[in-house]
C-alpha cells in the first residue's frame, strides 16, 4: 500500500494549523474579505512558482471542459470556505474555529459516499461521531 497520501495529509494538517495562527495575526485591523483576497493572490503566485519549479513553464492548459468545470466549482467552494473561515477566526478562538472547520471531513465523507460511491464503514461512522464529540468538547464553554 502506498502511504504517500498519509504523509501528504499529515503535512496538510500541520500546515493548516499553522496557517490559522498566522492568519489570525494577519487579520488584526484588516477586513476579513480583503485578507482573503490578498491571501488568495499569494496562493496563486506561490502555486505558480511551485508548478514552474516542479514541471517547468506551462505549455498550455489543455484540460477537458468537465475538468475545468469541476476545478472552477472546487475553487468557488474553497474561496467561500476561506472567506467564512477568515471571518470566523477574526472574532473567534482559533482552536474552536479550526475544530469546527475540520469537521469538514464528515461532509467530505458523506459527499464522497453520495457522489463517488465510496463506502461509509461502521468504523468511519464511529470516527465521525468522535469528531462531533471532539468539536463539541473544543467549542462548548465549560461550566
Amino acid at each position: 500500500m502506498n502511504a504517500g497520501w498519509v504523509v501528504n495529509a499529515l503535512l496538510s494538517a500541520v500546515l493548516a494549523g499553522i496557517t490559522a495562527v498566522l492568519a489570525k495575526v494577519g487579520l488584526a485591523g484588516v477586513s476579513a474579505d480583503l485578507a482573503t483576497l490578498i491571501r488568495t493572490a499569494f496562493v496563486l503566485m506561490f502555486m505558480f512558482l511551485v508548478y514552474v519549479f516542479l514541471h517547468g513553464a506551462p505549455r498550455g492548459f489543455a484540460l477537458g471542459a468537465r475538468a475545468y468545470w469541476f476545478l472552477a466549482a472546487s475553487a468557488a467552494a474553497a474561496a467561500l470556505s476561506w472567506l467564512f473561515y477568515y471571518r470566523a477566526i477574526q472574532n473567534g478562538p482559533v482552536a474552536g474555529v479550526s475544530a469546527i472547520d475540520r469537521s469538514s471531513l464528515i461532509f467530505a465523507a458523506l459527499a464522497a459516499a453520495l457522489f463517488l460511491g465510496e463506502r461509509l464503514t461502521p468504523r468511519m461512522v464511529a470516527g465521525a461521531l468522535l469528531v462531533v464529540v471532539g468539536v463539541l468538547l473544543m467549542t462548548l464553554r465549560g461550566r
